[in-house]
This record gives C-alpha cells, sequence and structure tokens, in this order.
C-alpha cells in the first residue's frame, strides 16, 4: 500500500497535507480547483519536490532518502514528454537505457512489443510529429510498459483529447493498469473521468488532501468545497 504519513510539503507561502493511505491497487482520482495542490501532489510521491514534514510509504518502505528514477513510479505527462527528433523506437528505449545508448535486440523486441500492446505495432522507426495526439499518447503509454513500475501517476495527460478519444485512452489505461497489477493515481480536472475512470477519489482543496473516498458518493453529495469547484 501507499502510505502518506502526515505529509506536508511548503513552497512560499502555499502548503500542501496529506495524512492517508491508498491501496496496492486500484483506480484513483484526483481532482479539486486549480492551485488546490493536485500536480504539487503528484510531485512529492515522484520525488520531484521533497516533504516539508512526514514519510511516504511504499509497502511499508520510506522512499524519502529515494531518487526519482529509484521509485516505484512512473509519470505521464500532458505533453507527453516524447523528444520530437528521435524516433518512437529511441524515446522508448529511454525507459530502459537512460543514457540515451541505441538498444540491444533483446530491448528492441520489448520495445516493439509495448508499441503492439498500445496499438502501435511498426511505428518504431516514426517520430513523434508523424504521430497524431492520441497515437503520442499511445507511445508514452507504451513507454510506461516497459517501465514496468507498480503505481502509474498521470497528470491530466489526456485533457487536449477529444471526448471520445480521451474515454478510449483511458480504458486502454485500465487495461494495461490490470495487465500491470497498479496503482493508478489521474489527477483530472472532469469529474467525468473520475466518475468513469475511478472507484476513489482525492478531493484536494486549499492545499489539503482528503482520504480517499468512494467516487460515486463523493460526487452523488458532494462537500461545499467540491460543490463550489463544481458549479452546482
Amino acid at each position: 500500500m501507499l502510505q502518506l504519513d502526515q505529509l506536508s510539503v511548503t513552497a512560499g507561502d502555499f502548503t500542501l497535507s496529506a495524512d492517508l493511505t491508498l491501496p496496492e491497487t486500484g483506480r484513483i482520482a484526483v481532482i479539486g480547483p486549480s492551485g488546490a495542490g493536485k500536480s504539487t501532489l503528484l510531485d512529492v510521491l515522484a520525488g520531484f519536490r521533497q516533504p516539508t514534514t512526514g514519510r511516504l510509504l511504499w509497502q511499508g518502505r520510506d522512499l524519502g532518502p529515494l531518487s526519482p528514477a529509484r521509485r516505484p513510479f512512473s509519470v505521464l505527462f500532458q505533453d507527453n514528454n516524447l523528444f520530437p527528433h528521435l524516433s518512437l523506437e529511441r524515446n522508448l528505449a529511454l525507459a530502459l537505457r537512460p543514457n540515451g545508448r541505441p538498444p540491444v535486440p533483446a530491448e528492441r523486441a520489448a520495445i516493439a512489443q509495448a508499441l503492439n500492446q498500445v496499438g502501435l505495432a511498426g511505428f518504431d522507426m516514426r517520430t513523434p510529429g508523424a504521430l497524431s495526439g492520441g497515437q503520442q499518447s499511445r507511445a508514452a503509454l507504451a513507454r510506461i510498459l516497459l517501465q514496468k513500475r507498480p503505481v502509474l501517476l498521470l497528470d491530466e495527460p489526456f485533457a487536449a483529447l477529444g471526448p471520445a478519444l480521451k474515454s478510449e485512452m483511458l480504458t486502454l489505461v485500465d487495461r494495461l493498469a490490470t495487465d500491470l497489477r497498479a496503482l493508478v493515481i489521474l489527477v483530472t480536472h472532469d469529474p467525468q473521468d473520475a466518475r468513469r475512470f475511478a472507484k476513489q477519489t482525492l478531493l484536494v482543496n486549499e492545499g489539503h488532501v482528503a482520504p480517499p473516498q468512494d467516487t460515486e458518493a463523493l460526487f452523488a453529495d458532494p462537500p461545499a468545497a467540491l460543490s463550489a469547484y463544481l458549479g452546482t
């Protein structure tokens, strides 16, 4: 399980606090107003920011001393983080060889298999600029598959996609995460994403991360902060 033990992080005059536990597998949405601390939460989990107080534990292990590369998290951002001058094969190879060296034959086979799993078989030598937005998102998911980490952190990666394609991508994430037996934490501004994808939701408001709540129950009877955010 993932435990945020009396954790807080301060940046300037903003403080984010959380004291909660998440299951080892499952689908968790994170929702709240802009500036409430959603992306800050993911930054702390991934190791891009260090907590001011408290601990972050995975399966009882304190992750505080670990660099982002050594943590059990894969991160998918909205811009997909694909290098435009590299082929998909070389982009995905960075998940296996961060030093940028060309993949060896066994790694090339693993990359081809990951691309096939996301519906991009035969796209190995294409560059990101030759792909649609949805295809770029699929390529970024293939990179996550290669990392094989037990927690996926998604920071609104499909916000720029249309409703139908976004729904398709969330379904693909769910299928791939099931194969990996992974915990997925999805930051979103769209309540429909949360209801479609996640059984539990974290409400972030004014720097406080509330413990996970049943998604349908939360939206059926939203607290004042969520109701104000949704405009209901």
